[in-house]
């Protein structure tokens, strides 16, 4: 699909959006006891992009009908702060849940007549506001506007009817469908947009009598027809905008095509992957010219990557600025959390590197394998090439820490800090004791454990005297009996 021309904000129907988002379905075939909704597809709930979405098309309210696992459902949007942002947010009870209409009948009391009621699907999580933004401007506050799909294989979908004038005379449901209907490849999709007060009656009409003893939502359509309302459909052809979710299957179907899409985008941006099939974004990943990733990375949260940057194989990268030609070699772990993790100008991470929230690496800082940095700031040039822990500390330029070394920053009740001035040399095998200080220039010797702080350009040794014990014989295990 192209991208809409309709700016939002400027296309807002008179009365405004009312999004109702039918989310009350046990969903039997995820075989789970989470709520279908709230399954993950790209790190996010499946409801939380439906919401997303309605907070892109500048909803002013959003009415959730829940019923299985209702009350985890409602916790849960609460914390969806993006769509909690942007609109009131209300729930609706959907108890016995007796089909879409009876559904969409518990949200009447809490939508007002103004404006224009956008219907969703809370296990259908990539429709594009763009989309919905012309199902709007097709409804024009007047029209029953309907989003469907050609399918090639329409089977258990509603079949859309229409008259001679290409206008939409009916729904019909598949089980209800006869074998000429059924011939039709042209389904609803679920989601429609509708004048709030002509929702509200055609609601008030519906009744069950049906092979499934159900009140239809798409039962609507031959009241407006009835009425003298022109239903209208806005046909694409992207059946990923109105997939919906089922099955652990569908789960992982939609999953690839989720990220096939953000690939496709990285690499028409000037991203080089090495592999497009083998790549996750499970959050936003914002990237500058010639950017290189490698294969079976995942990025999750917000993370930018500078001009120049190489991220190796099997990285996992979450919250974390890197700024322009820094390296990060295979199998490093970045998760900025809240605090967020920066890496500098040119700097070299990892292989087997764990940078943890408040790592703050200065330009060309070297983090070699199997070193973790937590909460701590390493200035321009320092380096800890492996086998270390940094936490809680302040790290000068040009320091070298060594293989084996520690900051000890906790003392069983509070955590304090090191600070390890300029062009320090910390030996291999040293504990350093929060809180103290190693001052500029010193050196700090191999095997020591330091409790009190240094002068600078002073050489620290803190370990006891070895001693040599002629003839010693090892203790022997006692003769079984």
């Amino acid at each position: 699909m192209t991208a809409s021309p309709i700016t939002p904000g400027r296309d807002i129907p008179p009365g405004g959006i009312q999004v109702v988002v039918m989310a009350a379905g046990k969903g039997t075939r995820m075989k789970s006891t989470l709520p279908k909704v709230l399954h993950t597809l790209a790190g996010r709930p499946l409801l939380q992009h439906v919401l997303d979405t309605a907070a892109d098309l500048q909803a002013r309210n959003a009415v959730v009908i829940t019923g299985h696992g209702a009350t985890e459902v409602e916790a849960a949007c609460a914390g969806f702060t993006r769509a909690a942002g942007h609109f009131d947010m209300q729930f609706a009870r959907q108890e016995p849940q007796l089909g879409t209409g009876h559904a969409v009948q518990q949200a009447v009391p809490l939508l007002d007549d103004a404006g224009v009621v956008v219907v969703l699907s809370g296990d259908v999580p990539l429709t594009q506001a763009d989309t919905l933004y012309h199902l709007l401007k097709m409804s024009n506050s007047q029209h029953m506007a309907l989003l469907t799909l050609e399918m090639p294989d329409p089977t258990g979908y509603g079949r859309i009817v229409r008259g001679s004038d290409g206008t939409v005379q009916a729904i019909v449901e598949h089980k209800d469908a006869s074998e000429e209907q059924r011939a039709i490849t042209e389904i609803y999709s679920g989601i429609m947009a509708v004048p709030a007060k002509l929702l509200k009656g055609w609601l008030a009409r519906l009744d069950n009598h049906n092979a499934q003893q159900e009140y239809y939502l798409t039962d609507i359509v031959k009241f407006a027809v009835l009425d003298g309302v022109r239903v209208l459909a806005h046909k694409i052809d992207d059946p990923v905008q109105v997939a919906g979710v089922n099955s652990p299957v569908q789960l992982a179907e939609l999953e690839r095509a989720y990220q096939l899409q953000q690939a496709r985008r990285l690499m028409e941006d000037g991203v080089r992957l090495a592999d497009p099939a083998r790549f996750d974004v499970r959050g936003t990943l914002q990237c500058a010219r010639d950017v290189r990733i490698d294969v079976n990375c995942v990025f999750e949260g917000d993370v930018n990557l500078g001009e120049g940057v190489s991220i190796g194989a099997n990285c996992v990268i979450a919250n974390a600025i890197i700024e322009a030609g820094a390296v990060i070699h295979p199998f490093t772990h970045i998760d900025g959390e809240k605090l967020g993790v920066r890496v500098g100008v040119g700097a070299l991470i990892g292989p087997f590197a764990r940078l943890r929230p408040g790592a703050q690496l200065g330009a060309e800082v070297h983090i070699g394998n199997f070193v973790e940095v937590k909460n701590s700031t390493l200035a321009k040039g320092a380096k800890a090439n492996h086998l270390a822990y940094l936490g809680d500390a302040t790290v000068g330029e040009r320091v070298n820490y060594g293989a084996g070394s520690i900051t000890a920053n906790y003392d069983g009740a509070n955590k304090h800090r090191t600070v390890i001035e300029d062009d320090v040399h910390v030996g291999s095998n040293c504990v350093l004791v929060a809180p103290v200080t190693i001052g500029a220039g010193g050196t700090v010797g191999g095997g020591s454990t330091i409790t009190k702080s240094t002068e600078p350009g002073t050489l620290s040794v803190a370990r006891g005297k070895q001693v040599a014990i002629a003839n010693w014989k090892r203790p022997q295990k006692a003769p079984k009996a």
